[in-house]
């Protein structure tokens, strides 16, 4: 049998990525009737049509799903092969845009001296806070964000994942809330009070629930609202109690002042906060800086707060 034609395969990404044949010919620098002539040898290679007219545009097929990320590892990884060993770039003359998806917690919580250690390290370096509303591989596979910051779940084998640190939840009223006390609070106290989540944590209230119900007590969660800031700017304002994160509570300018973090009467398990990137990155000099900053900035701001 004749050797397949290797270079179809950089079609075959193109392809797949842009479901477009004239935008897929424009990425490789190609005419769009070259392409065109190249997906017909792409199906006659597969026996498959890969793309398909819906409309006035093309979707791909289950086969061209079911094969999309594997075409996209394999060229990555064929470039880096080809491409001779990275050097160190100068970063006082590097500019670049690093993407990174996090919550807006993490950004109100550590974004300050990460980017100041980046400008300080790397003056033109910008760095790009890409908000996430759900965890999703895709932006790190597709390239469209560098790096991932946050609890991790299912994210798909070929993901690489560095623990950052520790936390665990808390609870925080305003000043001068009924439980601002110097003893710790205890379950019947907690369950007196109404609090507002954010779409975090469902563990955690999950416990708190199923321990406040053990006593024949009700627990109320009165809001919930999209953020950890959110939700800490609704406690200060009112009687709710807010469930956060500890690092997040402290990592709060002036958070002493104006509110009261207390350790939830029921024992729940913590959780970790981790950094994640796609394999084609591993050993790209930049990414494996920022990489570095983030972990080191991580742990000395959570250390410091922490009093540790």
């Amino acid at each position: 049998m004749p050797e397949p034609d290797l270079n179809l395969l950089f079609a075959l990404d193109a392809l797949l990525a842009e479901k477009n044949v004239t935008r897929a010919a424009r990425s490789l620098h190609l005419s769009a009737s070259a392409m065109s002539r190249t997906l017909t040898r792409l199906r006659a290679e597969t026996g498959d049509p890969l793309l398909v007219r819906a409309g006035r545009q093309m979707v791909l097929t289950p086969y061209a799903e079911e094969i999309r990320e594997r075409t996209r590892n394999l060229v990555h990884e064929a470039r880096s092969l080809l491409r001779p060993s990275p050097a160190a770039p100068d970063f006082s003359t590097l500019r670049r845009t690093l993407t990174i998806r996090v919550n807006e917690a993490f950004v109100e919580a550590l974004g300050a001296p990460l980017i100041a250690e980046v400008t300080a390290l790397a003056p033109f370096v910008r760095l790009h806070f890409s908000s996430k509303q759900e965890k999703n591989a895709e932006y790190l596979r597709n390239g469209s964000a560098d790096l991932e910051i946050g609890v991790l779940e299912d994210m798909g084998p070929e993901i690489r994942v560095q623990a950052l640190f520790r936390d665990r939840f808390m609870g925080v009223v305003r000043k001068g809330h009924p439980l601002d006390l110097k003893q710790a609070v205890t379950i019947e106290q907690y369950a007196a009070f109404g609090r507002v989540v954010a779409p975090h944590g469902r563990q955690v209230i999950d416990a708190l629930d199923a321990a406040i119900a053990r006593l024949g007590l009700e627990g109320t969660t009165v809001a919930i609202v999209p953020s950890f800031p959110a939700a800490l700017a609704v406690a200060r304002a009112s009687d709710l109690v807010a469930l956060l994160p500890a690092s997040f509570v402290d990592t709060q300018p002036a958070t002493s002042v104006t509110v009261f973090a207390f350790e939830l009467p029921v024992a729940t398990d913590g959780f970790t906060i981790s950094q994640m990137w796609h394999p084609r990155l591993e050993n790209d000099p930049v990414h494996r800086w920022l990489r570095q900053l983030v972990l080191r900035v991580c742990r000395q701001q959570v250390q410091v707060s922490a009093g540790l």
